[in-house]
């Protein structure tokens, strides 16, 4: 049985944090889902309310029970599913905000996907607040879901206990906690050596732990930042030219910027623009 809402992205909301879907799946032993590293642009949370699941990360296979609950950043490769033969009640909202990734890198929630609740009920309750505003309300009181969203975020934070930790302690959070940093420069020149020095660490070991904590290289990241960006340029700045915005996002050449984000997009930049600018 499922009970969820999505909503759509609004691309300018003055909100701190805001959902983009909410739900619950229960008695779905077929439920499962896969997303390929760069698919999914906002944050998420699953709760196992009762019932078994299990989440795939590096090639682990890792039980989630009644209590526990996983957190996905950004463009994060995601794979989760429920149990065949005791399926789990799950709970997830996802949500996104242009300051929510520093939020949860300085209170340390990139530590670990990995969380169980100390005192689940309050979340629970939280959530439940959250499905049903968007059930009922829709999207007609804004402010009132973007006040529930908060609610459900704290509640989850204040309770959340890590069930696994990086064996790379402090070296992990070094680079981790440059994410923000990568991102507001992605369009500048990448070069591995200075960022691995800001991070105290070898290149290669740089690498390394970054592929460890993202499932991703760090010259991907910086590929899908330049892509994100990019796209809200080609919406917002109307009169400037394909070449224009490459140059910007940090391709100089024109082709490649198209060969790139026709891998990602499915279609050309001028093609995005002339879809999405209708739209917008």
């Amino acid at each position: 049985m499922k009970r969820q809402f999505l909503f759509p992205t609004l691309a300018e909301q003055p909100y701190f944090c805001f959902p983009e879907s909410v739900g619950r799946y229960w008695e779905e032993p077929d439920h499962s889902v896969q997303r390929d590293v760069g698919s999914l642009n906002n944050f998420n949370i699953h709760y196992v309310a009762s019932g078994v699941g299990y989440v795939e990360l590096e090639g682990k296979v890792l039980t989630l029970q009644k209590g526990d609950a996983v957190l996905y950043f950004p463009l994060q490769r995601q794979i989760y599913y429920s149990s065949e033969h005791d399926p789990w009640d799950v709970r997830w909202f996802h949500f996104y905000g242009h300051k929510l990734q520093d939020y949860l890198l300085e209170r340390g929630f990139h530590r670990s996907p990995l969380w169980t609740l100390r005192q689940p009920a309050s979340f629970e309750q939280a959530h439940l607040a959250l499905l049903e505003e968007a059930m009922e309300h829709k999207l007609l009181r804004p402010t009132k879901l973007s006040i529930l969203t908060y609610a459900a975020l704290t509640e989850f934070m204040s309770q959340a206990v890590p069930i696994t930790s990086s064996r790379s302690g402090d070296a992990v959070e070094r680079v981790t906690g440059l994410l923000p940093l990568m991102q507001s420069e992605a369009c500048s020149p990448f070069i591995l050596e200075e960022w691995a020095e800001r991070a105290g660490v070898s290149p290669y070991y740089f690498c390394k732990l970054f592929r460890k904590s993202m499932q991703m290289t760090p010259m991907d990241f910086i590929t899908l930042c330049r892509l994100q960006v990019s796209k809200q340029w080609l919406l917002e700045r109307k009169d400037a030219t394909i070449r224009e915005i490459a140059v910007q996002a940090g391709y100089p050449s024109v082709s490649y910027f198209n060969k790139r984000f026709m891998e990602h997009e499915g279609m050309t930049p001028s093609e995005y623009r002339q879809l999405y600018g209708k739209q917008s």
